[in-house]
């Protein structure tokens, strides 16, 4: 594949898969590709369960309204967020920072003075739907990653996202589910939706240039 638009154009969404298991070094790949993606003021408030234990993908999948790929795929991502910007954890991410950068200043410390200002204007609840959003682009990147190694995905939005957060003990450890994402190969024979052709909006519903 010779760029990002064959990848893209290679990639659908996968409806059957084989469950043949992809390598832990791809895996890995594909989850170091969302955590290098950007986040606003860098606080990744996010977190992914990998979970490719059968069993447990089995007690997911009437969660997860029945969908093939839950158990059909090598691997389930689960991507979970914050379940509110805290000072703590915005304290957290900032003392990170710079005990790796190794340097204090005062940009640093407006930045978290700004952060801990801003998400505190929030509600609980847009705090949550901030952070989904900001997973969001780490998925998008963890699919893209994945097509360039020819492995398959399917991002689910269609799951009991209080059932799911309770089966893992969400509430717990201040997450709550936001995306699922099935890694694995796609499979030829069963899957409906492979011969259909990609179709998206004419690209002049779909941008619109300030010239």
């Amino acid at each position: 594949m010779e760029n990002i638009i064959d990848l893209l154009n290679w990639r659908y969404a996968v409806k059957r898969m084989t469950g043949e298991k992809v390598s832990e070094e791809l895996i890995n790949t594909i989850l170091e590709a969302a955590h290098l993606a950007p986040s606003g003021i860098g606080l990744q408030p996010y977190e992914i369960f990998v979970i490719s234990n059968p069993e447990i993908k089995k007690q997911i999948l009437p969660i997860a309204m029945n969908q093939a790929p839950i158990v059909e795929s090598s691997h389930l991502l689960v991507f979970t967020v914050w379940d509110e910007y805290t000072k703590e954890r915005i304290d957290h991410v900032f003392d990170h920072l710079i005990s790796k950068r190794n340097a204090e200043s005062a940009f640093y410390e407006r930045q978290r003075h700004f952060a801990k200002a801003f998400f505190g204007k929030m509600s609980i609840e847009e705090n949550f739907h901030h952070a989904a959003k900001q997973a969001n682009i780490a998925l998008g990147l963890a699919m893209v990653a994945a097509a360039s190694q020819g492995i398959d995905t399917t991002p689910m939005e269609g799951f009991d996202p209080t059932g799911l957060d309770e089966f893992l003990s969400l509430p717990s450890k201040g997450l709550r589910s936001s995306m699922l994402l099935a890694v694995g190969y796609r499979d030829d024979e069963n899957d409906w939706n492979l011969k259909n052709e990609k179709v998206r909006k004419p690209m002049e519903e779909f941008v619109t240039f300030f010239l």
